[in-house]
């Protein structure tokens, strides 16, 4: 399987996530719920290395690579991500956590001189293009009563945690595509070592009782249940995927592809409320279809 379709999964994976993440982020908080989320994929990612004796494949060059991704990309830009999607809803942040596909094909222009050459470039614009319409769009007038599209506390700060989840995450992408361009790191173990320093700073947080890291509410078999599946598709199969596409394609590339999560869980969200998106947001789709097929087609 080529990179494309890798980072499409990843976006695929995503967006089943996000609809199940919502009840449990906003029952928790978010710091708690990335909490609980990272130690159940430690636990997950730790013993799939273990039965396939993936850790071997880790060197003392690429722990410090592999831990410094994980502290931005996963502590500072999940948790970010979450804030954000407590304030906002799932299809605002998800706007706003696309714009890391821009940043990563800024930054792998310039540290790697990645380039967007032949089709792949008008390709990339449609997607890019394609996903701000959809969720800019993607809501209908008579959805602004559903739970979802409240506003919850000040727009500004929700914002400003969306664009610092986009960011980091292109910063976690751009520090772990050395150690993976290598092929001989086990791109399951790299994702582990990534979970498991972002656990720790956690859990560092959680021992020294920051108002920010207590869980708002207790927690439930249900929810969690509910962290347990959505880790599982999100982090396990979805940043695994991620890891292994960067191996193969660039870092711009990649972002593009698997920043078409928003456009994706449109139809999942009409799935689930009941609400069906407005024309604009499915001509975004569109244009993110069309896109994706410049890039898988004609990008060779």
């Amino acid at each position: 399987m080529g990179y494309e379709w890798l980072a499409l999964a990843a976006a695929s994976l995503w967006a089943i996530a996000a609809l199940i993440s919502v009840k449990p982020a906003r029952h928790l908080g978010a710091f708690a719920y990335s909490r609980w989320r990272m130690f159940l994929v430690s636990l997950m990612l730790a013993s799939a290395s273990l039965v396939t004796g993936g850790w071997q494949t880790l060197t003392e060059s690429a722990l410090p690579l592999l831990a410094l991704s994980g502290l931005i990309g996963i502590f500072v830009g999940d948790t970010a991500l979450f804030a954000c999607m407590n304030r906002l809803g799932p299809r605002r942040s998800g706007l706003l956590f696309s714009c890391h596909a821009l940043f990563s094909a800024l930054l792998g222009l310039w540290l790697f001189g990645e380039r967007l050459d032949g089709w792949r470039l008008p390709g990339a614009l449609l997607v890019l293009a394609g996903v701000m319409l959809a969720i800019l769009f993607g809501r209908r007038g008579d959805n602004q009563q559903n739970e979802w599209e409240q506003v919850r506390g000040r727009l500004v700060v929700g914002i400003a945690l969306g664009l610092t989840a986009a960011l980091c995450q292109s910063l976690g992408a751009i520090i772990a595509k050395p150690v993976m361009m290598s092929g001989t790191v086990d791109a399951v173990s790299a994702s582990g070592v990534r979970m498991a320093s972002a656990l720790l700073a956690h859990c560092v947080l959680r021992a020294l009782r920051l108002p920010l890291a207590m869980p708002h509410n207790p927690i439930n078999r249900q929810v969690l249940g509910m962290i347990g599946i959505n880790g599982f598709l999100a982090m396990t199969l979805g940043m695994t995927l991620i890891l292994v596409a960067l191996r193969q394609g660039d870092v711009g590339m990649v972002a593009i592809l698997s920043s078409t999560t928003p456009v994706i869980l449109l139809p999942l969200l009409w799935w689930h409320s009941g609400m069906r998106p407005s024309l604009p947001a499915w001509a975004g789709a569109l244009l993110v279809t069309l896109g994706t097929a410049l890039v898988l087609g004609m990008g060779n």
